[in-house]
């Protein structure tokens, strides 16, 4: 007879060596490379932040069950990003992006004010996050949602 953890632990052991692997790509892919070299302005402020020219990313990255993405960003608030399940501050929250974490855009949208800014960001993963200039760095113009 199998047990419900003996099906878990033995049902499932590729996921932690998938994600590695996801994130492993993400890092070491050339536009991954070029934002470290040269990190952009957010393009919407980018009259008052002169910003290096970096490549275009070649493909879309993407983990299973993600949409593409059509900008990514590194997270460079010192306090982190929150996710939420909805672009407004009453959204739950469902997770936490650290200082330099890496977030892959699907696209962004007007929403409610935060910090001023009323941009929010639609990520792969189906979670949001407000967006200002001031905590998400971005290579790449996201499209409109």
């Amino acid at each position: 007879m199998v047990t419900s953890s003996h099906f878990r632990e033995s049902s499932m052991p590729h996921r932690k060596p998938v994600a590695l692997a996801l994130l492993a790509a993400a890092l070491l892919s050339p536009a991954a490379a070029a934002h470290a070299a040269a990190p952009q302005a957010d393009p919407a402020h980018a009259a008052a932040t002169p910003a290096a020219a970096t490549p275009a990313d070649p493909a879309p990255r993407t983990a299973f069950g993600e949409t593409p993405a059509s900008a990514h960003g590194l997270v460079v608030a010192r306090e982190g990003l929150t996710l939420r399940d909805a672009p407004r501050r009453a959204g739950t929250e469902v997770g936490r992006r650290p200082y330099g974490g890496a977030v892959a855009i699907h696209c962004a949208m007007r929403g409610e004010l935060v910090q001023g800014e009323d941009r929010w960001f639609l990520l792969t993963d189906g979670t949001w996050v407000a967006a200002p200039s001031r905590s998400i760095e971005t290579e790449g113009v996201p499209r409109t949602c």
